[in-house]
């Protein structure tokens, strides 16, 4: 399992999740074996909104993600994420807290951001 995560700055596990997911200025990426994070780095998120979540959604793809957790996420970027079938998920606050409750199989799914519609 390869976890990518929205975050508000450069602190990585430490940090915390960015609301919007095209905004993020980072990314942190977390390799997980047997449960536990194996490895975990932060990468820039180079598409910060230049065009919007759908932009950020190829970026982040790059780094082969399975599952992705941020605070909030337009409907066409969720679209995107579906059709790449990487399993995205919704919560706010820590991100150390956020990977442990996936990882727990307890972080419940993502709602559109009422601002955002498709990534036309």
């Amino acid at each position: 399992m390869r976890i990518g995560v929205t975050l508000e700055n450069t602190e990585g596990l430490q940090g915390n999740i960015c609301m919007h997911f095209g905004q993020c200025t980072h990314f942190l990426i977390a390799d997980v074996t047997d449960g536990k994070i194996a490895t975990s780095k932060v990468v820039p998120n180079t598409a910060q909104h230049g065009g919007g979540g759908c932009v950020a959604v190829d970026e982040i793809l790059k780094h082969g993600v399975t599952h992705v957790i941020s605070g909030g996420m337009g409907m066409g970027a969720q679209q995107k994420f579906a059709h790449a079938g990487v399993k995205i998920f919704g919560c706010t606050g820590s991100v150390a807290i956020a990977v442990e409750k996936l990882l727990k199989d307890t972080l419940g799914g993502i709602e559109a951001c009422k601002d955002h519609g498709d990534c036309h």
